[in-house]
Order: structure tokens, then sequence, then C-alpha cells
């Protein structure tokens, strides 16, 4: 059974950055993404979507652009949940957003640096100037998906995260990690 793909692989114009799609996304967070319909799904919502399906797959073929930032956003939900999983006792949702923004903005490597774990599959920024803009645009979107996950965990009103999220805290998707 094969991984599910992106379906924002065959968005017409869509701003290439090395060979990461930059995609729209709905925020309320200042930064380069342009602005996705409120009425449609964005990448954070199908990467939010899939995840679980595509943690179980150590092989993932990339089918387009739209792949390479979906395998982005699926790790750092894995880095997030093993953020969260760590802690000693169960965060509540006001701290689990606290780590999780944290874990957003914090330094992290991108495609070209030496210790980006999957520079075999990406292309680095042309420029300067690109990989300065993909490390805004990749901040931006970790914050959202950061804020719309704390949401999906924090969904029962229990506050403790779901276990059947949290299940997945050890799970490593192509058995890699980006090191957080």
């Amino acid at each position: 059974m094969p991984a599910y793909h992106s379906s924002f692989n065959e968005e017409p114009d869509v701003r290439q950055v090395g060979n990461i799609s930059v995609l729209p996304i709905r925020t309320r967070i200042r930064g380069p993404a342009p602005i996705a319909d409120p009425s449609q799904p964005d990448i954070i919502d199908e990467t939010l979507d899939l995840f679980r399906a595509n943690s179980l797959f150590r092989n993932f073929e990339i089918k387009g652009p739209a792949d390479r930032t979906l395998i982005v956003l699926i790790l750092f939900i894995s880095d997030c949940l093993a953020k969260l999983g760590s802690q000693r006792t169960p965060p509540t949702q006001i701290e689990a957003a606290k780590f999780l923004n944290t874990l957003s903005v914090d330094t992290f490597p991108i495609p070209g640096d030496a210790n980006f774990a999957l520079n075999a599959h990406y292309a680095p920024p042309a420029s300067r100037a690109d990989a300065e803009y993909l490390r805004q645009y990749l901040i931006q979107v970790r914050q959202e998906l950061a804020a719309r996950l704390v949401e999906k965990l924090y969904a029962d009103g229990t506050g403790k995260p779901s276990k059947w999220w949290m299940s997945f805290q050890k799970r490593r998707f192509m058995n890699r990690s980006l090191g957080s």
C-alpha cells in the first residue's frame, strides 16, 4: 500500500525555493506565506490529516514539490509529539502551546545546511535571499502548524493530550527526525 501524497503537487503557479513548494496557508501569523482561501483546506490541514497514516511508512516516493513540504511538516509534527511526550507530566493546553511555539521558532536547519536530515532529497536554495525567505516561510508554517496541532491534541476537553495522537510520539516517518 503506497503512502498518501499531497494534493497540492498539481497546483499551478506555486513559487518554489530550491525544490520545496511555498504554498498558501490560512493564518494570522505574520510572514511571507501567501494567504489561502479560507473555505479550502491548506497544506497544514492536509499534513494534520495525513500525519498518522503516513507516519506508518518507512518509504515515501516524492511525486512533486508539495510532497517535500509535506515531508518537512510531518517530521515537525513527530518532533512536536516527542517534545510533549518527553515531559514528566502531561502538559496542559497552554503549556503545550508555549512548548510548541518555542520549538517552532528555534533555529533549525533548512535544505542545503550541513545538518539538514534530508539533503539528498532536497535542492538547496539558489541564493542567500532565497534561503532566508525559505527559513521565514518555514517558521511561519511551523508556528501555524503548532497552533493547530495543539487544538487537535486537546480537542476532547479533558485538559490532557489525546492518547490517539500521542501514541505516534515514538514513530519516525521514513525513520528520520529533523533533530529538534
